[in-house]
């Protein structure tokens, strides 16, 4: 693990400033620090990603409705695999594959062109029957289903060990990490970034970005850009340890309610995305939530319904109004870059968002077209298609 690097002061200047110490800007700090960029400094509020990157497991897939979130899944999840060679860590990756039960003709529909054009873009996704999909995940009631989307390829890892192989790695490589540090505020010179006051100190920089999850719309706001991202609690459980051991299934997902179940070491992991969540930062776990999960699952999965839960956990996903992420350099500042609002994406894009982020800075052209996640997308009335909010 990487020790805890508590300052009673930061460092007095830096070239690069990130805030956030999740999994996007580790990844940014290591794919900067990678290509050379020295003298970063990554502030972080509390431990290293135990914000919304703090979640026991994440999900990793190419399996989206657009070009730009397939591409961003599908060289995420080749990162992944890689992951032990570099920067050289276990992450746990079980590739399980996801599968989307699917109980409506539309849905049927809309999945059948996402697959079209995920199999154009060299994603090994599938059409099955719904007898085909109660092989995979036998706790599946084939009850009112149509249809299921499966693909093989994609599967869950552990965020926290991606965090500390990324942070590894960038503190080898000579970067700063400075947690439970604060930023207050940001100093603006013109239309130039030129500090960054924290709990511990100022420190004079060049460049900003914004990594900060959640709470980036504060931090958009200390530096005059509007950041549209709001904070949505997001609750899970855990099982009671199974005998016999649960199979090894996919990464299973209702799609029309978004409960969603998978292994996770000798137990179920089991979640819903509550429609009725309010915004806001609170984190409190409340076992009630489990009883949504339970009415679904009576009818779509009848065996977890009646499963003991031992513990449970809750987080933030930073949703944006389209619920698609925000990445690019502001028009305003020229020195402030952002990637956040990933509406539950951010882990599984974060390998490929480093990249980006890193050519962005090094005013190189990324390996795609982010224009379209511009935060300025709102302003001129070009939201994107909404993603599905679903993990």
């Amino acid at each position: 693990m990487l020790s805890s690097s508590v300052f009673r002061t930061v460092p007095a200047s830096a070239d690069v400033v990130i805030i956030g110490g999740g999994v996007m800007g580790a990844s940014i700090a290591f794919h900067l620090a990678e290509a050379g960029v020295n003298n970063i400094v990554v502030v972080e509020r509390g431990e290293l990603g135990r914000g919304s990157s703090g979640k026991p497991i994440g999900g990793v897939r190419a399996q989206f409705s657009d070009p730009l979130n397939i591409e961003l899944g599908s060289r995420s999840l080749r990162a992944y695999q890689r992951f032990p060679d570099r920067p050289g860590t276990d992450i746990k990756l079980d590739t399980v594959g996801y599968l989307f039960l699917l109980d409506s003709e539309q849905h049927a529909n809309d999945f059948e062109a996402g697959i079209e054009l995920q199999n154009s873009l060299g994603v090994p996704s599938r059409m099955i029957r719904p007898d085909e999909a109660q092989r995979l995940c036998p706790y599946v009631s084939t009850d009112g289903l149509v249809a299921a989307a499966y693909s093989p390829a994609d599967g869950h890892c552990r965020p926290g060990l991606v965090v500390q192989g990324y942070a590894q790695a960038a503190a080898r490589a000579g970067v700063t990490i400075a947690t439970h540090t604060t930023v207050s505020g940001i100093d603006i010179a013109g239309d130039r970034v030129v500090g960054v006051h924290t709990t511990h100190g100022r420190i004079a920089c060049s460049t900003v970005i914004c990594a900060a999850g959640a709470w980036s719309a504060q931090i958009g706001d200390m530096a005059g850009v509007d950041l549209p991202v709001k904070p949505v609690r997001r609750q899970l459980a855990f099982t009671a340890p199974l005998m016999p051991p649960p199979p090894r299934i996919p990464f299973t997902i209702d799609f029309s309610s978004s409960a969603y179940f998978h292994n996770s070491d000798d137990g179920l992991l089991l979640g819903l995305a509550d429609p009725d969540q309010e915004d806001g930062f609170d984190t409190t776990w409340t076992p009630q939530w489990l009883e949504l999960f339970r009415a679904v699952a009576r009818h779509r999965a009848p065996a977890l319904a009646d499963m003991e839960t031992v513990s449970g956990w809750a987080g933030l996903y930073e949703v944006t109004p389209d619920h698609n992420a925000l990445i690019g350099r502001s028009g305003e500042l020229t020195d402030f870059l952002y990637a956040t609002g990933f509406s539950g994406h951010g882990f599984l894009q974060a390998p490929a968002v480093g990249e980006i982020v890193r050519d962005l800075y090094l005013e190189r052209e990324p390996f795609t077209d982010i224009s379209p996640l511009s935060a300025d997308r709102f302003h001129r009335g070009a939201e994107i298609r909404p993603e599905a909010h679903v993990v």
